[in-house]
């Protein structure tokens, strides 16, 4: 076992830095490292996907569209209705709104009130059936 080889319970680190880099150099040559295991292999494209707080208010409502039974289940096909998780969702819905009222652009405010209100609507109809 050389000097950089550190044995652990099981396991072994092995520091394959240069000795004769600086404590920047190495902490850069980790960093570009670490950059070229998380991105794609070249030739294959890249999609990227953008979160932001209106899709993930758009993905907190697809949930609760799915627990109305408006959505099926991807892999059975099947619809089915969860009154408790839309209610659930609707109140995450309305802190969200009480909790960023101000922070939010315009398009954002009247998102999050056009999807809790159509989310009221339909919990109404539902629970009334």
């Amino acid at each position: 076992m050389s000097d950089e080889e550190i044995e652990g319970e099981g396991f072994v680190f092995k520091d394959s830095r240069s000795s004769q880099l600086s404590e920047d150099e190495a902490q850069n040559h980790d960093t570009q490292t670490e950059s070229q295991k998380t991105e794609p292999a070249q030739g294959q494209a890249q999609q990227p996907f953008q979160i932001d707080f209106s899709t993930f208010i758009m993905s907190l409502t697809s949930s609760a569209f799915y627990h109305l039974g408006d959505i099926a289940d991807p892999e059975t096909g099947k619809t089915e209705t969860n009154l408790p998780a839309v209610q659930q969702t609707i109140d995450m819905l309305i802190m969200l709104r009480e909790k960023t009222q101000g922070n939010l652009t315009e398009e954002e405010a009247k998102l999050l009130e056009q999807l809790v209100y159509e989310l009221q609507m339909k919990f109404v109809a539902k629970s009334k059936k």
